[in-house]
């Protein structure tokens, strides 16, 4: 009997489904203003803000600026994709 509930209990437990991600829609950004860049000894760019999901909500990220030293490539700002298990956030990164 006891090997019987145990095959049952784990049965139910493959039924159990999770969210992988954020439920959509994802915000829409936020209008932020570009400060003027800190007096920096190395080449800045801005990083512009974007939602954040905490599990429960979504919470904005300010933007800020970035060190460009070292990088020759391209920026790409970090974005949400949709995927096939749900809403993923792409960091921003040099391409």
């Amino acid at each position: 009997m006891k090997h019987r509930a145990l095959i049952v209990l784990l049965l139910l437990a493959g039924c159990v489904t999770t969210t992988v991600g954020p439920p959509a829609p994802i915000p829409q950004p936020m209008a932020e203003s570009v400060p003027p860049p800190p007096v920096s000894p190395v080449p800045l760019m801005w990083q512009p803000g974007h939602w954040d999901w905490t599990g429960s909500s979504y919470v904005w990220i300010p933007g800020q600026y970035v060190s460009t030293v070292g990088h020759s490539a391209t920026w790409m700002p970090g974005y949400w994709d949709a995927t096939a298990s749900g809403w993923v956030w792409r960091p921003a990164h040099w391409v």
